[in-house]
C-alpha cells in the first residue's frame, strides 16, 4: 500500500522568499519532491482551507506524514491569504497523533504578533520532527533515518524542485498562483555581519544554485500549467553567481543567461518578474548594473518592481545598524533604474524601484523621520518614480543585533506619523504618476467580490484595483484606471459598458455625478458617444465607454 502524506501550507514571509497566495513558495515544491522520490504520495492543503473545513485536518490522521510549513519574519498585511498564527501550529500538531508529524520553514527561528514586537522562539513539542537545515533535504533524512537535519545541497534540491513541481496543481488558486523561484540563499554581506535585523544572514554565506537547475524547474512547473514565475529567492538578485566581498560586480552574462533560459523553458509565460535588489551593488558597479538590469527587462515581463531594501536615509542608523546604503547612493540607485526601466509597454514601466524603510532600528531619533519624509519628498520633487513604499517596524530575531539592540517603542506616535504622511503625500501623488488616468491594466484576477470588488494582476506588488462593479471572485478582466487612493486605484471593468452598467458604478465615474448618472441610466440605451454627450457632456473616460 502506498505511503502517503498531506503538506500543510501555513504560508511563509521572509525577507528573501514569499508564500502567501496568489505566491506558492518553492519550500512547498522541495517537500513534495521528497516525499515523490520516496515513493510517497503527496496531497496539499493551505492553513485557509483547513480553517473553513476543519474535517480536512481530522481526515489527515489517514495519513503517514502531515507537514506545516510556515513562518513569517518579514510582517506584511495580506489580501490573498492569512499567514497561520501560533496558536494554530500548535493546534495541528497536539491533534494529529497517528501520522509523522514534521514542522518547517522560518517558524523556526521565531514568531512573533506583528512588527514591533521581538519574536520568540515557539515551543513545538506537540510536534515529531522540527525540519532544521535544507526542509527538501531534511523532509528525506525524516523518511529514511528519522533525523529532522537536511544538509544543503543544490544538486539535491534540484532533483526535488523537478519532481515536486506537480503539487501546484492542488493549489485551490491553481492556475492562478506565482511560483517563486530560488537562486542562492544565504548573503553576500554576511562577511560583514549582515544587516541588523535580517534573518538572511542566519542562512550563512550565499550558495548559488547552476542556471541549468532553474531551468529544469521552471520547465516542469511550466508543463504542469504554470504560467506566472518570480525570481525572488535571493537576497540580491544582481549578485546571481558572483562573489567578492559585500558587494560583488554584477555579471551582466550569467543573468542573461537564467533569464533567456528561463523564457526557453516556459515560452508561453505571462509573468516573469523579480524582488530583491541591493541598491550599494548599482551604486558600486553602475555600468555592470545597468546592463545586468537591461537583461533582466529584455526577457521580463512588464510592471516588474526592484526591491530596494533601504531601510533608513539617516546615516546614523546606518552606519549602527550594518545597513546596505546611504540615501545619495540609494538615489542614484533609483535613477539608474527609472532610466533602464521606465520606459512603459501597454501603458506600464516595465521595472521600477520599490523601497522598503524598517523602522526601530538602534540609534533612531525624531531626526531619523524627518530624513526619511525628506528622502521621499526629494524623490518625488525629481520626477522619478518608485512603484511602492513599504514601511514596517522591525521584528527582531535572535541571532541578530537587533534581538538586544534596537529603539522599539520609543517613537511609536512618530512612526505612526511618518506612516501617514508617506501615504498621503507620497504613495497617493506616486501612483498618479506611475498609473495615470485612463491607462489599462490587463488580466486583472479578482480576490474580492462586492458592490466595489477587489482585484490585482499577477506579479510582484501588483497594484491594488478597486472595481465599483459586482464582478465574480476569480473572474479575470481588464481595468481603466480613474482614480487614486494612498495604496491602491480606482478601475473599471474595460470596455465600460454604459447601457449595462448600474447607477452606482456610473456615479464613480469622474466627472458623472448622482445627478447626471441617473439621467444617463433614465435615458438608456445609447446608441452611441454622442448620444451620451447629449445627457452628461464629455468625461475624460469617453474613449473607453462601450455601447454594443
Amino acid at each position: 500500500m502506498t505511503s502517503k502524506a498531506v503538506i500543510i501550507d501555513g504560508y511563509i514571509d521572509e525577507p528573501a522568499c514569499f508564500g502567501v497566495p496568489p505566491y506558492i513558495s518553492p519550500y512547498i515544491r522541495y517537500a513534495a519532491g521528497a516525499f515523490e522520490k520516496n515513493g510517497i504520495s503527496a496531497d496539499y492543503l493551505t492553513i485557509d482551507q483547513v480553517r473553513k473545513d476543519p474535517y480536512l485536518l481530522q481526515n489527515a490522521q489517514n495519513a503517514d506524514y502531515v507537514l506545516l510549513i510556515t513562518g513569517v519574519s518579514v510582517p506584511g498585511k495580506y489580501l490573498g491569504g492569512t499567514p497561520a498564527k501560533a496558536a494554530e501550529i500548535l493546534q495541528i500538531g497536539s491533534s494529529l497523533n497517528r501520522p509523522a508529524t514534521m514542522v518547517g520553514g522560518p517558524v523556526i527561528f521565531g514568531s512573533s504578533k506583528g512588527g514591533g514586537d521581538a519574536a520568540e522562539k515557539q515551543c513545538f513539542s506537540p510536534f515529531d520532527f522540527v525540519l532544521e537545515g535544507e526542509i527538501g533535504s531534511a523532509v528525506d533524512s525524516v523518511i529514511r533515518e528519522g533525523e529532522s537535519y537536511g544538509n544543503f545541497d543544490y544538486e539535491r534540491i534540484d532533483e526535488f524542485a523537478v519532481a515536486g513541481a506537480g503539487i501546484v496543481q492542488k493549489h485551490p488558486g491553481f492556475p492562478d498562483i506565482i511560483c517563486e523561484l530560488e537562486t542562492a540563499r544565504g548573503c553576500s554581506r554576511y562577511v560583514s555581519g549582515g544587516c541588523s535585523f535580517c534573518t538572511e544572514f542566519l542562512y550563512g554565506e550565499p550558495e548559488f544554485r547552476n542556471a541549468a537547475g532553474v531551468h529544469a524547474e521552471v520547465k516542469a512547473l511550466y508543463d504542469s500549467g504554470v504560467r506566472h514565475f518570480r525570481v525572488g529567492r535571493q537576497p540580491d538578485l544582481l549578485t546571481y553567481g558572483v562573489r567578492g566581498g559585500e558587494f560583488p560586480c554584477p555579471d551582466p552574462e550569467k543573468i542573461e543567461h537564467l533569464f533567456s533560459g528561463i523564457r526557453s523553458a516556459a515560452p508561453g509565460l505571462k509573468t516573469l518578474h523579480i524582488d530583491n535588489i541591493n541598491p550599494r551593488n548599482i551604486f558600486e558597479h553602475e555600468e555592470a548594473a545597468k546592463e545586468a538590469l537591461k537583461a533582466i527587462v529584455r526577457w521580463h515581463t512588464p510592471g516588474d518592481v526592484a526591491a530596494f531594501g533601504m531601510e533608513s536615509a539617516d546615516p546614523v542608523v546606518v552606519r549602527e545598524n550594518n545597513l546596505k546604503a546611504l540615501p545619495e547612493q540609494v538615489m542614484r540607485a533609483i535613477e539608474i533604474v527609472n532610466e533602464v526601466g521606465g520606459m512603459r509597454e501597454n501603458g506600464i514601466p516595465h521595472l521600477l524601484p520599490g523601497l522598503n524603510f524598517v523602522l526601530g532600528l538602534k540609534g533612531e531619533s525624531p531626526a531619523t523621520y524627518d530624513l526619511n519624509l525628506r528622502f521621499l519628498n526629494e524623490v518625488l520633487s525629481s520626477g522619478l518614480l518608485v512603484r511602492r513604499v513599504n514601511i514596517r517596524q522591525v521584528m527582531p530575531f535572535e541571532g541578530t543585533k537587533a534581538w538586544e539592540e534596537n529603539s522599539i517603542g520609543m517613537y511609536d506616535d512618530l512612526f505612526r506619523k511618518f506612516k501617514e504622511d508617506a501615504r498621503k503625500n507620497f504613495d497617493h501623488p506616486m501612483l498618479m504618476k506611475v498609473f495615470p488616468r485612463g491607462t489599462i491594466l490587463r488580466d486583472v484576477i479578482i480576490e474580492e467580490e462586492g458592490n466595489t470588488s477587489f482585484g490585482r494582476q499577477m506579479g510582484s506588488y501588483p497594484i491594488l484595483v478597486g472595481v465599483p462593479q459586482k464582478i465574480v471572485k476569480g473572474e479575470h478582466i481588464d481595468a481603466v484606471v480613474a482614480g487614486w487612493g494612498q495604496r491602491s486605484i480606482t478601475g473599471f471593468q474595460y470596455p465600460i459598458r454604459m447601457n449595462e452598467v448600474t447607477v452606482q458604478t456610473i456615479k464613480q465615474i469622474p466627472g458623472i455625478g448622482k445627478k447626471t448618472a441617473a439621467s444617463i441610466a433614465a435615458k438608456r440605451p445609447f446608441k452611441d458617444l454622442a448620444g451620451l454627450h447629449k445627457v452628461a457632456g464629455k468625461t475624460e473616460l469617453d474613449e473607453f465607454f462601450s455601447f454594443e
